[in-house]
């Protein structure tokens, strides 16, 4: 049965209220209109969905100035006459895409809810097939172990500098006028173009991970459009760090998980198992990353193309997102220990992975300033590897951020109480990218206006994918029906 953590008032808010919260008045062009029609490139989408192309400002402090176009799709609500209005399904990133999802993980959700909502899908600015940037990086530059700020094995973040200051210089120079203008802001403004384009007076929205920010914000800059929102494996809204929050949030998130990980992979009668016991895979993982530090394996078709110790704790990271990825950590921790190498993994078209880097690092860099000094992160980096040395460092480390070389266009967003109560966070208790820690400081931020919903289970994405069905049936019932559980609760 669910527990009770805390108790909350869900009262209306005063009509008064709403009016203050009313952003200032500006005078723009009336809102666009959509001319939909079929989906390209979109293979195995369902018949339904269609698509248009929404134009927005590139800088929304100039409305009148350069546009950019917005890839969106949709699929309408199955029954016209309960329909309700638009259910935003919100990425994660930042980087990723929504546009085939009410096609994708739209279909998953329950009868109930498909009838009410138009499902609305979307490529975020800067993402393709949306006005696109790229960087334009050396291939070296996109593995995704050099991109997360692993340390050297000796500790030393010399090379990370040097890879931020490289990486952020060629953005910048690459990235053309566009990725001055990626910012969490931003995305959330361009979220009431839509609105407004889709001739709805408030949207309801399903965020997930970075998608969850997006939705904070949105909610506090325009709380009189938010209808019902539902915010899933949810970011620290710490508006002082921002992004730097949710980096240092893998040293808790690997620890919550990792012990998971070490029961799968110890349990009798696994084909992966690497070890008898779960209390010998920890130390068993330490010492193979140990000694791909200074032994590596050659890999061939990997990128990089050899199997070393940060390989070894980025395959770590990417598989404790969710448990069905558990194999692939512990073949490869398997074959490290006999000095071979499984398979080399697939890796996204190189197009692909320019884009996604360049979406990341413009808008995580324009939403706050990073510290500068190399000295702030050596130290941080020596703490973080005595605290955690699962993470070895990385955590805390510099990312291309720290050689921005523009200042944040404006401050980041608050999140505060001020607003409609009608918040629903849902958040798995083991969850290695947005662990439990950020997800309840979002919830303190939120004060009256949200209700949260803690689920015993693993992985990234709860609902509807890695949470329970006590999780998944509370978040149904709340986008069916409007009714939250009137306190926060704990699904076992």
């Amino acid at each position: 049965m669910p527990s009770t953590t805390r108790t909350l008032a869900v009262t209306a808010v005063p009509a008064a209220l709403l009016v203050a919260l009313l952003p200032p008045l500006t005078a723009q062009a009336a809102p666009a209109s959509l001319d939909w029609g079929p989906c390209a490139g979109t293979a195995g989408a369902d018949p339904r969905q269609e698509c248009a192309t929404l134009r927005v400002p590139m800088d929304h402090a100039d409305p009148d100035g350069p546009q950019i176009s917005l890839a969106v799709s949709r699929i309408p609500a199955e029954n016209p006459t309960s329909r309700r209005g638009a259910l935003f399904l919100i990425p994660g990133g930042p980087g990723g895409s929504s546009l085939n999802d009410p096609s994708g993980k739209g279909q998953k959700l329950p009868q109930g809810v498909r009838d009410q909502y138009d499902l609305i899908g979307f490529a975020p600015r800067g993402v393709s097939p949306s006005a696109s940037v790229g960087c334009g990086l050396d291939h070296a530059d996109l593995a995704t172990s050099k991109l997360r700020p692993w340390p050297a094995p000796d500790g030393s973040i010399d090379g990370n500098i040097a890879t931020a200051e490289r990486v952020a210089t060629t953005c910048a120079r690459n990235g053309g006028e566009l990725i001055r203008h990626l910012s969490t802001r931003d995305n959330a403004r361009d979220l009431d173009r839509l609105r407004a384009a889709l001739g709805e007076r408030k949207i309801s929205a399903w965020g997930v991970s970075y998608g969850t920010y997006v939705g904070a914000v949105y909610s506090q800059m325009f709380p009189h459009r938010t209808d019902r929102i539902v915010l899933d494996s949810n970011d620290d809204p710490d508006p002082t760090r921002v992004a730097r929050a949710w980096l240092a949030g893998h040293e808790q998130g690997v620890e919550d998980t990792f012990p998971h990980f070490a029961a799968w992979a110890s349990a009798p009668g696994n084909p992966d198992r690497v070890a008898d016991t779960a209390a010998e895979v920890r130390p068993l993982f330490l010492r193979l990353a140990a000694r791909l530090d200074r032994e590596p394996i050659p890999w061939p078709g990997a990128h990089p193309e050899e199997l070393n110790g940060n390989v070894l704790r980025q395959t770590m990271l990417d598989s404790l997102y969710r448990p069905s990825r558990y194999p692939t950590l512990a073949k490869l921790m398997r074959a490290a220990r006999q000095g071979t190498v499984p398979p080399a993994p697939a890796a996204p078209p190189e197009s692909v992975l320019q884009n996604v880097t360049a979406v990341g690092v413009g808008t995580l860099c324009n939403d706050v300033a990073w510290p500068g000094s190399a000295a702030v992160y050596r130290k941080d980096v020596a703490e973080s590897r005595a605290k955690f040395p699962l993470t070895a460092g990385m955590p805390r480390n510099a990312m291309p951020c720290a050689a921005w070389p523009y200042q944040p266009r404006e401050a980041p967003v608050r999140i505060t109480g001020r607003g409609p109560s009608n918040v629903l966070l849902i958040q798995n208790e083991r969850d290695v990218a947005t662990p439990l820690g950020g997800a309840l400081k979002l919830r303190e931020a939120f004060g009256r206006r949200a209700v949260m919903v803690t689920v015993d289970s693993t992985g990234h994405d709860a609902y509807l994918a890695n949470g329970n069905e006590c999780g998944d049936r509370t978040v149904s019932h709340y986008l069916a029906t409007g009714e939250r559980p009137r306190q926060d609760t704990y699904c076992r």
